[in-house]
């Protein structure tokens, strides 16, 4: 009627397992089992049987990404767009993201802009073996957006702010098309 059941064991150890009846030297209609080691299983599921744990969507839906990746994406788009004009003159400017600002003013700032005390992004001036940097705060940034496309035209912004102030020009000559002085 019923077959015992075969279980995974330890490795080396030995099951009872159904052997094949073409196998099987005896011509009758009772199964023979034997000894035979069989090696564990590897799990193919977790241990609630719900399936294998992966990724909910691919790498390149933006599902996939983090809140930080997706916040780089939106600083990188910014300074492209601004490099298409400025190419030349922003060869020696590095652009970085942190999540906050640093709670120390040590100052040696050269710019920065703020909301409500919070800096949003700060211009480092070049140093001894440093070239100037542009630190774009993704935290505080965030915080003020109401969605996605503020919080895009909010970088874009400051990107072109932090540029304007870098180059020595107004920001509307630094992206023409795109900066909105009224926001």
């Amino acid at each position: 009627m019923g077959e015992p059941p075969t279980r995974a064991a330890p490795t080396g150890a030995l099951t009872r397992a159904k052997v094949p009846a073409a196998a099987s030297r005896s011509h009758s209609d009772t199964p023979n089992l034997s000894a035979v080691a069989v090696p564990p299983r590897r799990r193919r599921r977790d241990r609630r049987g719900r399936g294998a744990r992966g990724p909910l969507a691919p790498p390149h839906v933006p599902l996939g990404q983090s809140p930080t990746e997706r916040f780089d994406e939106i600083v990188l788009d910014a300074v492209e767009h601004v490099e298409e004009r400025w190419r030349d003159r922003l060869a020696s400017v590095d652009f970085a993201v942190e999540e906050v600002p640093p709670t120390d003013d040590g100052g040696g700032w050269d710019d920065e802009i703020s909301s409500a005390g919070v800096p949003l992004a700060r211009l480092l001036p070049p140093g001894a073996g440093r070239r100037a940097r542009i630190v774009i705060y993704r935290r505080p940034l965030e915080l003020r957006a109401l969605d996605r496309d503020d919080l895009e035209d909010l970088v874009h912004d400051i990107v072109v702010e932090e540029v304007a102030h870098f180059l020595g020009l107004p920001p509307h000559e630094v992206d023409p098309d795109g900066y909105d002085e009224d926001e």
